[in-house]
């Protein structure tokens, strides 16, 4: 039997230290397929240098952040106390058509350039934290990076549209997000940039864990699926600044322990090699 290849990303590189410690021991035992890093974060600079041991092993992205936390930059409009809006506040904005796109624009740019700075390299694959880099005004920016700042040809983008997300766990705002990403995936298509095909990770934190939601989540997934986790271990700076907590304490066990090899098998998937995506939508 061959065996489908899952793209499988630990989200929140550099979110604080204990996850990003997390983030690499997973990538050194093989367990994941990439990581994206929150290049706003102070800890990214001391984190860096960790990571790019293990570049080859897995794939390293730049997780654009425009959410809740500091920007990089001034953003009087967006951020004018020094810290981004909530996830709502934004997506409300985006739809209205009222956000500041050259404010996003720079710190978008900016980003990019306090990735390469302490990375060294142009990230492998782009994709954006809460799924900001789909939204409406946003997506035409991030797209304008290909073939400016990113070659296509060697970075893949996070494609949040999937055609199959309302039989999966959180079926509301699974389909949510992938009505939003539906225009960049079409144009994606157009475009020929590489990206997956199918995305989840979508589940109740408080229902169980990712052990309990694994199975249910790969439903009618395909070859080169793409699924989203947020494994870490807790520390005070994680809680300081975000609420998703011990959930990725249960999630690194999981992804580290022997259950979740046996479940990928049992399931007819493997892990994606690095490159994959690249490769396998080239012409």
């Amino acid at each position: 039997m061959t065996l489908r290849r899952l793209v499988l990303i630990a989200d929140d590189y550099a979110i604080s230290p204990a996850v990003s410690l997390g983030i690499r021991e997973l990538a050194a035992l093989g367990r994941l397929t990439g990581t994206g890093v929150m290049a706003t974060m102070p800890h990214w600079p001391d984190e860096a240098a960790a990571l790019r041991e293990l570049h080859g092993k897995v794939e390293i992205g730049l997780h654009i952040t425009l959410t809740d936390q500091a920007p990089l930059g001034p953003m009087t409009r967006l951020a004018p106390a020094g810290k981004l809006p909530s996830v709502g506040r934004l997506l409300a904005a985006s739809l209205a058509r009222r956000i500041p796109l050259a404010e996003i624009a720079g710190e978008i740019e900016r980003q990019l350039d306090r990735f390469e700075k302490y990375f060294g390299a142009m990230p492998d694959f782009i994709d954006g934290h809460q799924h900001v880099h789909v939204l409406p005004g946003v997506w035409p920016l991030v797209r304008s990076l290909f073939g400016r700042r990113l070659d296509p040809a060697r970075c893949w983008l996070r494609d949040v549209h999937d055609p199959a997300c309302w039989r999966r766990g959180m079926a509301g705002k699974a389909t949510l997000i992938s009505v939003l990403g539906r225009p960049a995936s079409r144009r994606s298509d157009v475009a020929s940039l590489r990206g997956n095909r199918g995305f989840s990770g979508f589940y109740d934190y408080e229902a169980g864990g990712l052990s309990d939601f694994f199975a249910p989540m790969m439903r009618f997934a395909g070859d080169g699926h793409a699924m989203m986790v947020h494994p870490g271990h807790v520390d005070e700076a994680l809680r300081r600044t975000d609420s998703l907590t011990d959930p990725r304490e249960e999630e690194w066990r999981f992804l580290s322990g022997p259950d979740f090899p046996t479940q990928l098998a049992g399931l007819g998937f493997c892990l994606a090699e690095p490159g994959f995506l690249i490769d396998a939508t080239s012409n």
